[in-house]
């Protein structure tokens, strides 16, 4: 079995974000996970920074993806 590397492509600590993140990825067939992005003890325990991972193989195509959706979303919030 294959080991898959994934790979974080976004970061926040709105949920929103986040999951608008996820669902443009998976409408486009990519499958990713959200994380915590600071899982050490070093953060304290009331650090939220949420992060979406994809498999490597689909990181530039997610970025393009990402990408277009910030684009679109700061281009109807002016």
């Amino acid at each position: 079995m294959e080991r898959q590397t994934k790979v974080s492509v976004f970061e926040s600590d709105v949920q929103q974000e986040i999951q608008l993140v996820k669902s443009k990825l998976n409408e486009a067939g990519i499958e990713s996970a959200v994380e915590n992005a600071y899982m050490t003890f070093t953060t304290t325990p009331t650090a939220t920074t949420l992060s979406v991972k994809v498999d490597l193989a689909q990181e530039k195509q997610a970025f393009k993806i990402i990408d277009k959706w910030l684009l679109e979303s700061r281009s109807s919030h002016n």
